[in-house]
């Protein structure tokens, strides 16, 4: 299955599994519960937590697909992903710890758009449409800001204890990051492979007009839940 077909397959999943009223960031009712009954720290199990959030966040996959769609060294991948995870880290544990709180359905509905807005640059849109391209490494760290500020406002939602709570935490992050690694690796893998055969340039263009696509329905997902739920 070439990247096309993934693609259309990821904004199939999403708008069928993903009501409007729900977030982008799913926590289903075991882990909700041990969120809220854990009193001390719990490294283990929240490095677990934060793993599975990032392997199963579509919503960050698709942005990171679009951020290294067309990176060619390893050191430029290294870098764009570093910068995500930089403003993912801040704002997840100055979220939480800090307490910072806003409309889970507004910075949801942000992280589609940062999905649309790197298809959009991939498929050469600000060229023609402003005549020149933003600073992509600052466009990826403002985006990854909100990454991690969508998480934290999940997180918000439940009662944890401030018994361990930075720890945990931090812990959380850590997993995070550790599922992105594997989560990009696996995928990068898939693109590397792609690149090496004539279908990578003819389908590229539409591979990113499937991502915007994509992150159009994760905003569009948000923006009612905003109207209707919030």
């Amino acid at each position: 299955m070439n990247l096309l077909r993934l693609g259309c397959a990821v904004v199939v999943v999403a708008t069928v599994l993903a009501p409007a009223s729900s977030a982008a960031h799913p926590m289903d009712t075991q882990n909700a519960a041990f969120v809220q009954g854990v009193d001390g720290p719990a490294p283990g199990p929240f490095v677990y937590l934060g793993a599975k959030h990032m392997v199963t966040g579509y919503d960050h996959l698709l942005f990171l697909v679009g951020v290294i769609f067309f990176l060619y060294r390893l050191r430029d991948v290294i870098l764009y992903v570093s910068l995500f995870t930089l403003g993912h880290s801040v704002t997840l544990l100055a979220g939480v710890l800090g307490g910072l709180e806003v409309n889970a359905y507004v910075i949801d509905a942000i992280i589609g758009l940062s999905v649309c807005y790197k298809a959009f640059e991939n498929m050469g849109g600000f060229e023609r449409v402003l005549g020149f391209r933003p600073n992509t490494r600052g466009a990826v760290l403002v985006f990854g800001l909100f990454h991690g500020l969508g998480l934290a406002t999940k997180l918000q939602e439940f009662t944890v204890t401030d018994a361990g709570l930075v720890a945990n935490i931090l812990s959380f992050n850590v997993g995070v990051e550790m599922g992105q690694i594997l989560a990009l690796s696996a995928v990068l893998i898939g693109i590397t492979i792609w690149r090496t055969r004539p279908s990578f340039v003819r389908h590229a263009f539409v591979t990113n007009a499937v991502l915007m696509g994509g992150g159009f329905i994760l905003t569009a997902q948000q923006i009612f839940g905003y109207v209707f739920y919030s």
